[in-house]
């Protein structure tokens, strides 16, 4: 039984594990997307989101707890800076992970691309898109011909023009008998004719 056992050790030591989580963490901050495969993105995600959520509020000690997991200037720079700017009124949930459809090759691992969500500018557009269409209001009926065919206040009502739907005086028709085409009705009339 595995009872409380939360932590994937992901087969190595916890000197090692630190370090590798460390390295994987710097590499998503500083490219916003890395590969690997889904139980390390899994590992990492739980993670990099506390560290992601102490660079909201810059101060020097949150900067310290920061540096003492990563220990890299550049990530810490980035981390501050443009990521914390992007995420600052998200209330959780920084990363994203997509399972791709192939496997490594040498051990057939799942493989998986774990992002940043506030980077990924196709999502990022697509959901303003949807948002702007979501925002006008859609009923089933138009308010818009209502209103633009409704007379002010005090102006005088025009009587409907009258709609003919006689046919046109100059189009042919023919009269088709039971059991009959229309080549032959057509025929027949041209020889009454």
């Amino acid at each position: 039984m595995r009872h409380g056992k939360t932590i994937n050790h992901l087969g190595r030591t916890a000197s090692h594990r630190n370090a590798m989580l460390s390295n994987m963490a710097s590499s998503l901050i500083l490219h916003k997307r890395i590969t690997t495969t889904v139980a390390k993105a899994k590992a990492l995600r739980k993670f990099v989101e506390p560290l992601l959520t102490k660079s909201k509020n810059d101060t020097t000690h949150s900067r310290r707890l920061v540096f003492s997991v990563l220990e890299n200037k550049e990530t810490l720079k980035e981390l501050f800076g443009t990521v914390a700017s992007k995420i600052a009124t998200r209330p959780g949930g920084y990363t994203r992970i997509i399972k791709l459809s192939d496997v490594r090759l040498g051990d057939n691992a799942e493989m998986c691309i774990i992002e940043l969500v506030d980077f990924n500018e196709t999502l990022l557009e697509a959901k303003t898109a949807g948002e702007a269409k979501a925002a006008a209001p859609t009923t089933r009926r138009s308010r818009s011909k209502k209103k633009a065919d409704a007379p002010a206040a005090g102006e005088a009502v025009a009587p409907a023009a009258v709609v003919e739907t006689a046919a046109p005086a100059d189009t042919a028709t023919t009269t088709v008998q039971e059991g009959e085409t229309r080549d032959e009705a057509k025929a027949d009339e041209e020889a009454a004719s």
